[in-house]
């Protein structure tokens, strides 16, 4: 089962919330440094959790189980915003 246009929506909507609070993310990775060798990759790995962790949200509210065509496409989805994420945590 493909994802629904209303999880598919709810994603997109929670990525743009996430690019508009890249630099939030970001100043809380920078906290660590030293620790973590890439910030930007990081604030990156932050943001993509955050959006992983509303999606699975959004399957147990709707009870429903996540299945691997769910995630191809929620992992797609990730990777036509990478651009619009990198560009916002670069600033």
């Amino acid at each position: 089962m493909a994802l629904t246009k209303y999880t598919r929506d709810f994603l997109e909507n929670q990525i743009d919330y996430y690019i508009s609070e890249a630099q939030s993310f970001r100043q809380i990775v920078q906290n660590y440094s030293p620790e973590v060798i890439s910030i930007e990759d990081a604030t990156f790995g932050i943001i993509a959790g955050c959006v992983y962790s509303a999606f699975l949200r959004a399957y147990e509210n709707e009870k429903r189980t996540v299945e691997l065509d769910d995630m191809q496409e929620f992992n797609k989805i990730i990777k036509d915003k990478a651009a619009l994420i990198k560009k916002a945590i670069l600033g």
